[in-house]
């Protein structure tokens, strides 16, 4: 699996498995939203383990931008809110510094 497709997939599972303590607190959904939540929040960890940063802090950092578009991809296709054009905008800026800190050439 690529990194680009690792990240994608944790942050699915991230924003799943926060929007499920979301739902619970801030809209009175029952209880039980929590367990696929907390299983949707195991599976981020793990898959953003998967990368292959030679550094956990780097690769949450290039991780960051890609979990921003995902989050206004979210707004949009399941809380129903188009992004406006300072989201986008500011979207493009964190996926621009997530991908300096993931492609940036580095000495061994």
């Amino acid at each position: 699996m690529t990194t680009l497709a690792i990240y994608v997939a944790a942050a699915l599972a991230e924003i799943a498995g926060c929007f499920s303590v979301w739902a619970w607190w801030r809209l009175d959904k029952s209880l039980v939203w929590l367990l696929p939540g907390v299983a949707s929040l195991i599976l981020f960890a793990w898959l953003l383990s998967l990368s292959d940063a030679d550094y956990a802090g780097r690769a949450y950092a290039a991780y960051g931008g890609v979990y921003i578009v995902a989050s206004l991809g979210w707004l949009w296709l399941v809380e129903q809110r188009l992004p406006d054009r300072w989201d986008l905008i500011g979207a493009t800026i964190c996926l621009a510094g997530a991908g300096v800190i993931l492609l940036a050439p580095r000495g061994g």
